[in-house]
């Protein structure tokens, strides 16, 4: 069950147990890591729900954080479904190339296929944050590449406040 609230006529944020939720538990992995999830292929929602039982699950992570879901258009290739996304805050010990391949491990968990680029996914995970670190190497880069021009990340970035 979602709380529902139009901010205009193509955002809509939503609102429920696992999605706007925060523990007080303090963690014992060394770095917080800020992660992206989006999706727009299925029940996307009720994935989010999954991805967070799932996460709250594993020994290498510790879920601290997550915020509102937001509903958007895509961008980039724009000839598919809306997409939901929201953020998580994560602790781990792993470096930031090994949490990455962890991420992907966890999108191909959750039939994450990778076609082309912007293309319509199961799930996507995107580090958008790690510690205070910037990281600018072919295959990763530290915050997340125009963070800050997403509506996907700067909306509910707002929640973790």
């Amino acid at each position: 069950m979602y709380l529902k609230h139009s901010l205009s006529d193509d955002l809509v944020r939503y609102k429920g147990l696992c999605f706007t939720y925060k523990t007080t538990q303090k963690s014992s992995f060394r770095y917080r890591v800020v992660v992206g999830i989006g999706g727009n292929i299925g029940d996307v929602k009720r994935r989010f729900v999954h991805l967070f039982y799932y996460l709250k699950k594993q020994q290498q992570v510790e879920l601290l954080q997550t915020s509102s879901i937001l509903k958007n258009p895509p961008f980039g290739f724009l000839n598919q479904d809306d997409f939901f996304n929201s953020l998580m805050i994560l602790q781990t010990s792993m470096q930031p190339k090994q949490f990455m391949g962890y991420l992907h491990r966890v999108e191909k968990k959750f039939a994450r296929k990778r076609s082309f680029t912007n293309a319509p996914r199961s799930l996507d995970l995107d580090i958008i944050f790690f510690d205070n670190r910037v990281i600018n190497t072919t295959t990763l880069q530290i915050p997340h590449k125009e963070w800050f021009q997403r509506q996907s990340v700067v909306i509910p970035l707002m929640d973790l406040v």
